[in-house]
């Protein structure tokens, strides 16, 4: 495994690792979806192949919200993050030059997107959105793109209603996030509610990778207890970012290392990507102009 990293490493500038009077650590935040344990349970592999590769100390930083993220990386408290769309846009919006998007998770097809997933419990008699009228009806974070930004824009537009409560929902609530919003449908708390996943392979296993997907890992749920009742149009995978203002240096072996992640240990990537992936491929801002766009007009 080590020898595959130092490959890809090879790729870099670097011939070595990097020179500690550069960077004193290296700080990488991770998005909120499931509790933080199992976040930095995930992330513990890349945190050390990261301080083999860097020569320096790596941290993992797990915020209760994406915000933390966001704000972390904004501050310059954070130097990496893998950030949902809407997130990104949220950090563009507020500063274009803060953060650069290098990476992207690439699915099992070789595509790049994934999905809002509306579901409900396969108990409850609600097969779909039309079932879900003066129901209660669960959102994640307000800085998820799937969890918020998307379905808030999209079921709208199915319904002819706003998403207030009363509108065509009896209620909307947020949950906190996608693990949250999974338990609390599971739990009858909420009738229905959205999620990520990448939309490919079997609803039994949560699909490929996403939210339901790391919850069937962690024995969360049984698929076979909920039921799928909504879909969004495909999204743009979400990119790994780094601080624009990092030595080029860092940013190159950075990026190189999770490029090579998944070919040096498939496993490590598996818990990154949360899920089967093909690994991760180069994307740029143009990727996100369309969501920078939707999170833009929300806010106006």
């Amino acid at each position: 495994m080590k020898n595959l990293i130092a490959a890809a490493l090879a790729t870099t500038v670097l011939t070595g690792p990097v020179l500690a009077q550069e960077i004193t650590e290296f700080r990488i935040g991770i998005l909120g979806g499931e509790n933080a344990q199992d976040r930095l349970n995930s992330y513990e592999c890349l945190r050390a192949y990261t301080e083999e590769a860097l020569g320096v100390e790596t941290k993992l930083f797990a915020p209760a919200d994406y915000n933390g993220v966001i704000q972390g990386l904004l501050g310059g408290t954070l130097d990496m993050g893998w950030l949902g769309a809407s997130a990104y846009a949220a950090i563009y919006l507020q500063d274009p030059g803060a953060v650069e998007p290098v990476l992207v998770k690439i699915n099992v097809d070789g595509s790049y997107g994934y999905h809002s997933i509306g579901f409900a419990r396969a108990d409850s008699g609600i097969a779909s959105l039309e079932d879900m009228q003066g129901k209660v009806f669960g959102f994640g974070d307000p800085n998820s793109t799937s969890g918020y930004l998307i379905p808030s824009i999209e079921i709208p537009q199915k319904t002819g209603a706003t998403m207030e409560s009363g509108d065509y929902f009896g209620e909307v609530t947020f949950t906190g996030g996608h693990e949250q919003t999974i338990i609390a449908v599971s739990n009858g708390d909420v009738d229905g509610g959205v999620t990520w996943a990448d939309g490919q392979g079997a609803w039994e296993d949560g699909y490929n990778s996403g939210a339901l997907r790391k919850a069937v890992d962690a024995g969360l749920v049984d698929m076979n207890d909920l039921v799928e009742i909504w879909r969004s149009a495909p999204i743009p995978e979400g990119p790994i970012v780094l601080r624009r203002d990092l030595p080029e240096d860092v940013k190159a072996s950075m990026t190189a290392l999770v490029d090579g992640l998944h070919e040096a240990d498939e496993d490590c990537a598996y818990g990154v990507a949360a899920g089967d992936s093909l690994g991760f491929d180069p994307i740029t801002h143009d990727a996100y102009i369309s969501i920078v766009a939707a999170r833009q007009a929300k806010s106006n």
